[in-house]
């Protein structure tokens, strides 16, 4: 399981630059580079739910520095098997208001 590091201050999972899923999803089936992926599972923050906090006060759960990361960009290197192998991962995004908006900024085509 990677760390993951996520820069997408305007999605709600985002806890002080970490992710508040176990899991998250990057897509781009068919992505060569990073902006052609994204982070599927992003959804937008509503303005009420800005906090700089690691807790997550609506499902009574702490931020982790890890997550599991199932990948679709299958040409990444780190991808093995749609599981991804990457000690680090950084998700990117900033201002994004759709998953389009957001790329795995450590993907490396094979």
């Amino acid at each position: 399981m990677p760390e993951l590091k996520c820069n997408v201050q305007t999605c709600q999972h985002n806890k002080n630059f970490l992710c508040a899923l176990d899991r998250v999803e990057v897509g781009g089936t068919k992505a060569t580079i990073a902006g052609e992926t994204c982070c599927d599972s992003f959804v937008e923050r509503s303005k009420e739910s800005y906090s700089n906090s690691v807790y997550d006060s609506s499902s009574d759960k702490k931020a982790s520095l890890c997550s599991y990361v199932d990948c679709k960009a299958t040409e990444c290197m780190y991808n093995n098997n749609c599981e991804c192998q990457a000690g680090k991962i950084d998700v990117e995004g900033n201002h994004a208001c759709h998953c389009d908006g957001t790329n795995c900024a450590t993907f490396q085509c094979k």
